[in-house]
């Protein structure tokens, strides 16, 4: 907890002036980058490009209800993380600017790498904390959005066809397959248990302090739940506005599809942002209602400005809660301890 409380003590004007400093670092390394051949500059032009075929009401619309969207969803973990924790001193800021960074490397890297970041970051921030019991929070976080994401894949897969094919086609031709195989994992799973319930007994007390919030209902539904659904509808809108920039009709139909293709690309996807896989899936989800030339157009589009948004929400709030030198060090740690910890999980599933 010492970054916020340094952040405290830092007067406003020098946060300003290392942000103005990062800001002049950045266009420094960007122009280098350019004479080493690497067409940075390029990528942002095009981003500008982009951004210059969109209605400007849109684009403000579209980060509004993105930091709507970001925050309400921090908010869950807030309610997660104080309920596990009712003792410890877990500022709101410092969880929105955890939660921030992990949705802004989550858009250029793969694998979800930014959400083991981000629990990585709550271990070391918050006194208590063990990597179990933000794990099982993150297990708990899921379930309203799973609640959500699952109708509406659903809706996706029975009314668009050839969707469920597009990045999940070896399940559609191996369904006995996978079943059997999940089936095992299950049974695996149980089995594992049963050997290791009394020898993991501090495991398990960590992992059940993570889902402490869902023992009260009342709270559960307050904290967990209503900020949730708030930030799913703050998604559905920020597809609705995208697809009205670009003259696509706003529908029931296209906004649940193309959200349930988005959230899919972004789920399976070992691309940074399931770029390629989310316009192939607009596409198809977009197929009757649009050309695919216009649909690919919206997907970048939309991708792009929301995906830049969201890297300067992240700095912004970073330097912000933690100061701009403890902010990217505890960014760049946590980074490299997340690319460990996957590569460990990795090999633990391959044997």
């Amino acid at each position: 907890m010492a970054g916020p409380a340094a952040a405290e003590r830092t007067p406003l004007a020098r946060r300003l002036a290392r942000v103005a400093a990062w800001v002049g670092g950045t266009a420094l390394v960007v122009a280098v980058l350019d004479l080493l051949g690497i067409p940075v500059s390029d990528w942002i032009g095009k981003l500008f490009d982009k951004v210059g075929e969109v209605p400007p009401w849109a684009i403000v619309a579209g980060v509004l209800l993105e930091t709507a969207q970001t925050s309400l969803a921090a908010l869950v973990w807030f309610g997660i993380l104080r309920a596990a924790l009712p003792r410890a001193a877990i500022p709101f800021r410092l969880v929105l600017a955890c939660y921030a960074a992990a949705v802004a490397l989550n858009g250029f890297l793969p694998a979800n790498l930014g959400t083991w970041a981000m629990l990585l970051m709550f271990t070391t921030l918050i006194a208590g904390a063990s990597f179990a019991m933000v794990f099982s929070g993150l297990i708990v976080e899921k379930i309203p959005f799973t609640v959500l994401n699952v109708s509406l894949y659903l809706y996706l897969f029975l009314s668009v066809s050839g969707s469920f094919s597009i990045k999940l086609g070896f399940l559609s031709e191996h369904t006995l397959l996978v079943v059997g195989i999940v089936l095992g994992a299950i049974a695996l799973l149980v089995l594992l248990a049963r050997i290791f319930w009394r020898r993991l007994e501090n495991v398990r007390k960590q992992i059940a302090l993570g889902g402490a919030i869902l023992r009260r209902p009342r709270r559960a539904l307050v904290e967990l739940f209503l900020p949730a659904f708030g930030s799913y509808a703050a998604r559905l809108a920020i597809v609705g506005v995208f697809l009205g920039a670009y003259g696509i009709p706003v529908s029931f139909h296209n906004i649940a599809t193309v959200t349930a293709s988005n959230s899919i690309s972004n789920s399976v996807s070992a691309t940074p942002g399931g770029v390629g896989v989310t316009q192939a899936m607009n596409s198809a989800a977009l197929h009757g209602s649009v050309d695919a030339a216009t649909a690919t157009a919206y997907s970048i589009g939309q991708q792009l400005i929301i995906s830049a948004w969201d890297v300067i929400l992240a700095v912004v709030l970073v330097s912000w809660a933690f100061g701009w030198t403890g902010g990217r060090e505890l960014v760049e740690s946590s980074y490299r301890e997340a690319k460990a910890k996957s590569r460990e999980m990795r090999e633990r599933r391959r044997k």
